[in-house]
C-alpha cells in the first residue's frame, strides 16, 4: 500500500474518531472537515497517474489524465465549505439559546 492511501485511512479514521468521542460542538464540527478532507484527497489520488497530461485538444499524449474527479474534488472543496458554515452557524445558534456547546448538556436541557 502506498503512502498517499495510508496518509488517506488516518484522515479519516481520525475524522471519524472525533465525531464519535467528542463531546463539543466546535470539535464535532472539526472532525467533519478532516472527514472531508479525506475524501477529498481520495479523490485526487484517485485520479493522479504518473506522467499524465491534461486531454487538451491534443492526441498525441498517451498518459492522460481523467479531469472528472478534479472537478469532482474542486465542487465537494465548495460544498464542504458551504455545509461547515452552516453547521458552524447552528453551533452558535445552539449556544445562544442554551449556553454550552457540550452536547451531552443540550440533550438534558431539550426536556
Amino acid at each position: 500500500m502506498e503512502i498517499p492511501y495510508v496518509v488517506v485511512i488516518i484522515l479519516f479514521s481520525l475524522g471519524i474518531y472525533t465525531i464519535i468521542t467528542q463531546k463539543n460542538l466546535i470539535k464535532i464540527v472539526i472532525g467533519f472537515t478532516i472527514l472531508e478532507s479525506s475524501l477529498i484527497l481520495l479523490l485526487i489520488l484517485v485520479s493522479y497517474k504518473p506522467g499524465g497530461t491534461a486531454p487538451i485538444l491534443d492526441r498525441q499524449y498517451e498518459i492522460v489524465v481523467d479531469p472528472i474527479p478534479q472537478a469532482l474534488a474542486l465542487t465537494t472543496i465548495v460544498i464542504g465549505g458551504s455545509v461547515t458554515a452552516v453547521m458552524l452557524a447552528l453551533v452558535i445558534k445552539i449556544h445562544k439559546r442554551y449556553g454550552t456547546l457540550n452536547v451531552d448538556e443540550v440533550r438534558k436541557l431539550r426536556g
